[in-house]
């Protein structure tokens, strides 16, 4: 057991710090056994009890350990982003019905939401990104705009990106390749909410990625966050890169998780929703689109099993 690695662990300290006791009262023990042979009976009894003990500390450290791994594994904090794809005003109205449909489905399974950017929603809930996974990809609709006058059907399109959160993720980011900038934070309609800079963006200038915080207090809180958000993106364009040079042998997997591949269509017309990669539909899209994903969802899922 390497009790130097588990004291620099908050959460395993004070149980490295208990057991290097016992190390020290079980030598001493079994030091004065030696010296003195009438004393060795009486030691056994308390010997015994320290082997009990360390072996109790050493279950709660390696649970401890392996919850850990869990929560780096499975994380339960994912930044879920929409973006406009071809089509305009239709695109960007239907990427505000796809945000708002997975924040209900969110409030719906008890997960904490905020929305921190007019595209971006951050989802707090255990189960998030093992359900909302693979949505990444670039979700059709194809109905009448309101503005369409013909009524002929158009076709736009939204990408979807889930991004987990992972706290206890390392990964090297050389602080020259970044550009930071601070802002005041702003309210609607240009309205400025605070009077100091606690707004943060973050640009990476060697893949140009750029992230912006501006929900949390203070602009300590908005950088790490900022970070926070970036570092995943940096993993989800590697993710991105790896699986679609193993695509091949992804034989569980659904799709490459690239969000330019297109995994579903919304066809009002016909009140069809169709998911490509497992060639299944439902309908009701109305109901769909108020956050009752379950159906969806569940399958996709059960074809992981």
């Amino acid at each position: 057991m390497n009790l130097e690695e588990h004291k620099k662990n908050h959460k395993t300290a004070y149980l490295a710090e208990m057991y290097e006791k016992l190390l020290k009262d079980e030598a001493e023990l079994l030091s004065m056994a030696e010296k003195d042979a009438s004393f060795k009976e009486l030691a056994q009894a308390d010997l015994e009890s320290i082997t009990v003990q360390k072996a109790d500390i050493e279950k709660q450290i390696a649970a401890i350990l392996e919850s850990e791994k869990e929560e780096v594994e499975i994380p339960s904090e994912i930044i879920l982003e929409v973006r406009a794809g071809a089509g305009g005003d239709e695109a960007a109205i239907f990427s505000r019905e796809l945000l708002e449909m997975y924040e209900r489905y969110a409030e719906k399974k008890g997960w904490e939401t905020k929305l921190i950017e007019d595209d971006s929603l951050e989802i707090k809930g255990k189960t998030a990104f093992e359900l909302l996974k693979y949505e990444t990809g670039v979700h059709r609709v194809q109905r009448v705009p309101a503005t369409e006058k013909m009524g002929r059907v158009h076709t736009s399109t939204a990408s979807v990106a889930i991004l987990p959160i992972r706290k206890k993720l390392v990964l090297e980011i050389n602080p020259s390749d970044l550009h930071i900038e601070t802002s005041r934070a702003g309210g609607k309609g240009g309205q400025n909410v605070n009077k100091v800079e606690t707004a943060v963006r973050i640009v990476h200038i060697p893949t140009g990625l750029d992230v912006r915080s501006t929900a949390q207090r203070s602009q300590g809180a908005n950088k790490e966050r900022a970070m926070e958000i970036l570092t995943a993106k940096l993993m989800a364009l590697k993710e991105e890169e790896e699986a679609k040079k193993f695509s091949a042998d992804r034989k569980g997997q659904i799709g490459t998780a690239d969000r330019s591949e297109k995994i579903r269509t919304y066809n009002f017309p016909q009140d069809r929703i169709t998911d490509h990669r497992v060639k299944e539909s439902w309908s009701n899209i109305p109901k769909i689109m108020a956050g009752n994903l379950d159906p969806i969802i569940e399958h996709i899922q059960s074809l992981q099993k």
